[in-house]
């Protein structure tokens, strides 16, 4: 089910976190991309509802297949398929891609199996892997469990992953 947790200044998750993330992104004159894969836009759209977000977000890559990956963000296929598109490494080195493709501050991916079905592998429906990382520092992933719907698995991680850009501000 998706997410609406209350932020400091008693925003909410669902909208509040993307006003919150444009602000700070302007105020330290930083920018941020994304690189999507089962959200496929979801999560850029959140932030550039925000008025003023042209100042922040540089974009996003919807790198959906593999292929969009390898020829997008600059993975690679051998690694891909030895991790699977739905994993850390994957979801790593998205990010560290669409950091490097842009050349943006801080970038975050998304890599997940939204449903209804699996996709031949070990990894459950509802696996959702976001990962961030900022220019000069660590990568860090994190994975999610969700159980709702396609578009609830999709909607939740695409505000998790701005709330995800917002926590590498604090």
């Amino acid at each position: 089910m998706a997410e609406s947790a209350e932020l400091p200044g008693g925003l909410s998750s669902q909208g509040g976190a993307a006003e919150l993330l444009v602000k700070k992104l302007t105020a330290l004159s930083k920018t941020a991309a994304l690189a999507e894969s089962c959200t496929a836009g979801l999560a850029a759209d959140l932030i550039a509802r925000v008025p003023g977000a042209s100042n922040a977000l540089w974009g996003s890559f919807v790198s959906y297949t593999v292929d969009a990956k390898v020829k997008m963000l600059g993975l690679e296929k051998a690694a891909v398929e030895k991790y699977g598109p739905v994993s850390r490494e994957t979801a790593c080195a998205m990010a560290e891609g669409a950091l490097d493709k842009s050349g943006v501050d801080l970038a975050a991916a998304i890599t997940g199996l939204a449903g209804p079905g699996g996709d031949g592998t070990a990894v459950p429906v509802g696996t959702v892997w976001i990962a961030t990382t900022v220019r000069g520092g660590e990568t860090r992933a994190q994975v999610f469990h969700y159980r709702d719907s396609r578009s609830g698995v999709r909607n939740a991680a695409a505000a998790r992953a701005v709330e995800a850009l917002l926590d590498r501000l604090s």
